[in-house]
């Protein structure tokens, strides 16, 4: 199956339908030509209620990280977006409620053999450590502290959002030594180097 039709299937996808507080809507983006991917956790409300990936304070956050416009972030050709659960998974005591399980071993391993042309995976938050870098790390701060160790191909980030501000607080390394090189890596790959 090609990259377009499986796209329209993830889209249509209604796996978690019932379990759901809102109406599935999995929201991703990619094509063939995208050089990097980013893997985050699950879309928040706001995303969920405009259909766009990242449409919150989270986003604007990560593109700042990532030193991309909105243009060059939501265009499936440069970066593609796979959360790890693609539909707003509702709201728990603090924040939003964890991905739901079936969407990364349902649909990850054919979206990601058809992103052939990805050259840097960036992966965000916990979930996705757990399950693209399993026993690899202790903790979010150890993971990205190996953003050396893991480029040029890989980099994992700590989620965005600002309830993360103290954590970046703790750790002001990450903007001083990680998003430098990140900014540069991403700048490398989406111009083809």
């Amino acid at each position: 199956m090609k990259l377009p039709q499986l796209l329209r299937e993830v889209r249509g996808c209604r796996e978690c339908e019932g379990r759901l507080l809102e109406e599935p809507r999995p929201l991703l983006q990619g094509s063939v030509t995208s050089r990097v991917l980013i893997i985050g956790q699950a879309p928040g409300l706001a995303a969920h209620t405009s259909g766009v990936p990242w449409d919150d304070p989270s986003g604007k956050r990560l593109r700042d990280w990532l030193g991309v416009t909105n243009e060059v972030f939501y265009d499936p050709d440069r970066i593609a977006l796979m959360p790890m659960g693609f539909c707003y998974p509702g709201k728990a005591r603090s924040g939003d409620a964890p991905p739901r399980p079936e969407c990364a071993p349902l649909w990850h391993p054919a979206l990601i053999e058809r992103f052939s042309a990805v050259r840097l995976t960036v992966i965000i938050g916990r979930y996705a450590i757990e399950r693209y870098l399993p026993d690899r790390f202790g903790s979010i701060t150890e993971a990205a502290r190996a953003h050396a160790e893991l480029l040029p191909r890989r980099v994992v980030l700590p989620h965005p959002s600002p309830r993360n501000n103290i954590w970046l607080k703790k750790n002001p390394w990450y903007e001083r030594d990680v998003l430098p090189a990140l900014r540069r890596r991403v700048r490398c790959v989406l111009a083809g180097a």
